[in-house]
């Protein structure tokens, strides 16, 4: 029986590892650290690069500046955590968000807890940029065709254009199947938000600026508050990818994956840094409470410029797409062949893919005012990913889980011992010897009982900690 049941172990252990093979995340593990650097840059510098200068005007200057300064700190630091806690347990990876989330908080509760989250980001932010590639082939395409002969495209029309490519682009592997793209999304990136500062310099300050609150009324401010510090929490809503990105970079002994995963972190923030600043305070500088949701809509002259840069964001968003799209297919498919025991396969991974992506096309099509969520969205979801919940609740259960594990086995170790203890004690001796050995060993059972009893309450509060 031993040995069958050894077998059956072996077997699954060794369809585990296949399947890990297999899998979008875990299939390459050869990744260099510049690799996590312009993964990151494509994942964090978005599109809402461009939305920036309207937070500010919605926040004012003196807010505005310490919640973009705050947001840059506090992100950076809590993406330290989660690149530390990689490797949290000697010989083990946690590859996903949601492993981490189940070591800490149960199999159960853990997957419960993040998955809505981390889907409702990562899927979120494909239909956003599904629209926003849309729009920017359109405004392309506006700017730059100014003949008579050029014909008004519905946006649904351009929407599907940008899909296009990413049913063929979304059949690629893994995350290191597609860094040409993610570099190229990178540079692009820095390119545009480089155009809009500058542009926006050369062009100066508006005439009658003023830099007073958009809203006249109390609850006008305040829904302008919220809903900058939901575009805000977009623009750095990328922590919901960072271990997937670890995922992919060796790690050994004497080099762990933090080590290069943190130097790229590094060098995307510095470049995150670069880009936000001057756009959000040279935009706001420029235009006032006047400026639009998107400082290239501002920006009128010259068209040749802002119809490149309009191009450069479609590139962009190309990459960010794909970069949050490899985790989502990674959970897919691990649902298709353990939960409904599909086998492995090309062609399942073809029509896996090109359905989300289809979807993500359709909800796009069909809700093109998406992007006016993001501060809903931000708010429910980015920010507990990216800023504060999960993580800071991962260090706060790590120690405890630790103590919940050490006292359970330190219960196991007393059960065994008493049961054994009180089994050769009736065997072996006379009723008065055995009352002469408990009177004797009264005050070491009073403190052995004392401890017993801490150790249960500890593990009754995690547990209730657990159930919170």
């Amino acid at each position: 029986m031993s040995n069958t049941t050894a077998d059956i172990d072996n077997i699954k252990q060794q369809r585990e590892k296949e399947l890990e093979a297999w899998l979008p995340i875990t299939s390459s593990r050869n990744a260099k650290w510049w690799y996590s650097a312009f993964h990151n840059v494509t994942a964090i510098v978005g599109a809402g690069v461009l939305s920036l200068p309207y937070a500010m005007a919605q926040l004012g200057w003196g807010p505005g500046i310490v919640v973009l300064s705050l947001s840059w700190i506090i992100t950076l630091y809590t993406l330290w955590q989660m690149v530390e806690m990689h490797e949290l347990v000697p010989g083990k990876r946690f590859d996903r968000y949601h492993e981490l989330c189940q070591h800490a908080f149960g199999e159960k509760l853990g997957l419960y807890i993040v998955i809505p989250q981390q889907l409702m980001v990562q899927v979120g932010s494909d239909i956003v940029y599904m629209v926003t590639g849309g729009k920017s082939l359109q405004k392309a395409y506006n700017t730059l065709c100014t003949s008579s002969g050029c014909k008004d495209i519905r946006l649904t029309y351009w929407i599907m254009i940008f899909a296009a490519p990413h049913f063929f682009i979304s059949q690629l592997p893994n995350f290191n199947s597609i860094w040409i793209i993610s570099l190229a999304a990178a540079v692009m990136s820095m390119t545009y938000s480089t155009i809009a500062w500058t542009t926006t310099l050369h062009k100066g300050i508006e005439p009658d600026v003023q830099y007073g609150p958009r809203s006249s009324t109390t609850p006008g401010m305040v829904f302008d508050f919220l809903s900058a510090l939901g575009n805000i929490s977009f623009a750095y809503a990328a922590h919901s990818v960072v271990l997937e990105i670890q995922a992919t970079i060796p790690s050994t002994p004497q080099v762990p994956s933090k080590k290069p995963m943190w130097k790229g972190v590094l060098l995307a923030y510095f470049i995150v840094a670069a880009c936000y600043f001057p756009v959000a305070l040279i935009g706001y500088r420029m235009f006032g409470n006047s400026v639009q949701d998107n400082i290239l809509i501002s920006l009128e002259k010259p068209a040749w410029l802002i119809g490149v840069a309009n191009l450069f964001v479609f590139v962009h968003v190309v990459g960010s797409y794909q970069v949050f799209a490899v985790p989502v297919f990674d959970q897919m498919e691990t649902f298709m062949v353990k939960k409904m025991r599909l086998k492995p396969s090309l062609r399942l991974r073809v029509i896996g893919r090109s359905l989300y992506v289809g979807f993500t096309m359709f909800i796009g099509m069909t809700f093109p005012f998406f992007g006016g969520l993001l501060g809903f969205f931000g708010g429910f979801a980015f920010a507990p990913t990216t800023y504060f919940i999960l993580v800071g609740s991962l260090r706060f259960a790590q120690p405890l889980l630790e103590l919940y594990n050490r006292d359970s086995i330190f219960l196991e170790l007393v059960e065994s011992k008493t049961s054994k203890k009180y089994d050769s004690t009736s065997a072996d001796e006379s009723s008065d010897e055995s009352k002469k050995r408990k009177a004797k060993n009264g005050e070491a059972e009073k403190l052995k009982a004392s401890n017993i009893s801490a150790s249960r309450l500890r593990i009754g509060c995690f547990e209730v900690l657990l159930a919170l």
